[in-house]
């Protein structure tokens, strides 16, 4: 298998200057998931406003609050489509960076560690993973730091 991702990152709001939050940093984190993940496919990236989550989720969650990721999955009960020369389409993770921003001040630690963290977070979901038990939220939790320890984003 081709362990490519390819991600289409739209910034949709002001990203701290000198934060190195950007479309190569979101396609870098991505793509080290991809390879710990043994997955390949196409992600598209969204970098939004707090209004615009907050939207997202009460149209999509039925929840009447921002939030600081959601993900759009657009697999089939976790199934990978295997269509050659293609990049499956994994779905849509949209992350509200002024969340983000709060979040990243609150635990200590760097905003592209807190970015990082939430992409990565997306891109489990999109993939099937989920935190509803203790064992689903600790494989999630041993799934990501593994990718972020991979790309250096440690917790300060």
């Amino acid at each position: 298998m081709n362990e490519q991702m390819a991600v289409d990152v739209d910034v949709r709001t002001e990203v701290p200057a000198g934060s190195g939050i950007d479309e190569a940093f979101c396609t870098r984190v991505l793509m080290a998931a991809g390879r710990q993940l043994g997955v390949s496919g196409e992600v598209s990236v969204s970098l939004v406003s707090d209004e615009e989550i907050h939207d997202l989720n009460r149209t999509y969650r039925q929840v009447d609050r921002p939030t600081d990721v959601l993900s759009f999955p657009l697999r089939e009960g976790g199934a990978q489509a295997d269509v050659p020369d293609q990049p499956e389409p994994l779905g849509d993770i949209v992350v509200s960076v002024p969340t983000a921003v709060r979040q990243a001040a609150e635990y200590g630690h760097s905003l592209q560690r807190e970015v990082g963290f939430l992409l990565v977070h997306g891109m489990l979901h999109l993939l099937g993973y989920d935190h509803q038990t203790e064992a689903e939220e600790a494989e999630m939790t041993r799934l990501q730091e593994a990718v972020l320890t991979d790309l250096g984003l440690r917790r300060d």
